[in-house]
């Protein structure tokens, strides 16, 4: 294969990744605001169909055992409790407001997991976490066009569970194998939620967008993304994260007919400038 065209497999792939990461906001809004399905229903479909899709992918492979051990405690549990406060937000939240809080709130944990852990952010790092939490702090703040209160702090919980299941993949030896074993063990306390499922509300069409977001855009888009890391750097993943909220905002006005308020425009620019500060001090410090 000539570069060029390894090039163009690789740009093809991430637009693919980033795609099926936005689409996670929209087909979880499109399947809540439709009354397809209720949110409880979802968080249980989207973890199986993901835990499935895995299991034959890794059996296919002939990789090893997708069991679940003590030592993905923390990645089954991170990833069960945002999948159930990413879809219990939604309910009702718009999917670009949705994403402009959870994004942020990921990013925001990582950086303190990582102080943590020792990795001391620089001054650039800190005043970018600022600027990004100044946004979200802007865009959850009371106001005639506010998204609903408890719904933006379910969707912040979302976004700091995201932050450690992030981490618990990167730090295992094989972050996809890992992302198989968290998607079993997620899908299994998923069934915590049965007693709160709405049989009443469920349809085959929500049904069908939930193992969607399940299968594909959440479980392959995963594996997905840990195996473009090996193609492109870490800079280029992090800047290329900034379009998600985006996607997810444009998704929402063109196929569910949201609204895009002044409010998501300006705090949304609050909080692309504060990441895009840290990811620049990154960049700084490390000379990637």
């Amino acid at each position: 294969m000539r570069k060029s065209d390894g090039s163009l497999t690789t740009v093809f792939l991430l637009v693919s990744i980033l795609l099926a990461f936005a689409g996670n906001s929209i087909l979880v809004r499109a399947a809540l605001a439709g009354a397809q399905i209720d949110w409880a229903g979802y968080t249980i479909v989207r973890l199986v169909a993901g835990a499935l899709m895995l299991c034959v992918l890794f059996t296919v492979q002939k990789r090893k055992p997708i069991m679940p051990g003590k030592r993905d405690v923390a990645g089954a549990l991170s990833l069960f409790v945002y999948a159930a406060a990413f879809s219990w937000a939604y309910v009702r939240l718009d999917a670009g407001i949705g994403a402009l809080i959870l994004f942020p709130a990921g990013q925001i944990t990582m950086q303190l997991i990582g102080l943590f852990r020792g990795v001391v952010p620089t001054k650039g790092q800190l005043a970018g976490v600022i600027i990004a939490l100044g946004g979200l702090i802007y865009l959850m703040a009371p106001g005639a066009s506010a998204p609903p209160l408890a719904s933006a702090i379910l969707m912040a919980s979302a976004g700091v569970a995201w932050g450690f299941y992030t981490w618990s993949g990167k730090l295992g030896s094989d972050p996809s194998l890992a992302t198989a074993r968290y998607f079993v063990g997620a899908s299994l306390l998923a069934l915590l939620l049965l007693p709160f499922v709405d049989l009443s509300a469920l349809t085959w069409q929500g049904f069908a967008l939930a193992a969607i977001s399940g299968g594909i855009t959440s479980a392959l888009g995963y594996v997905l993304w840990y195996k473009i890391l090996a193609r492109i750097s870490i800079t280029s993943a992090a800047v290329s994260q900034l379009s998600v909220p985006a996607i997810a905002a444009m998704g929402g006005v063109i196929l569910l007919d949201e609204i895009l308020t002044t409010r998501l425009l300006i705090g949304g620019m609050i909080i692309f400038i504060g990441i895009g500060l840290t990811i620049w001090a990154s960049i700084r410090g490390s000379r990637i």
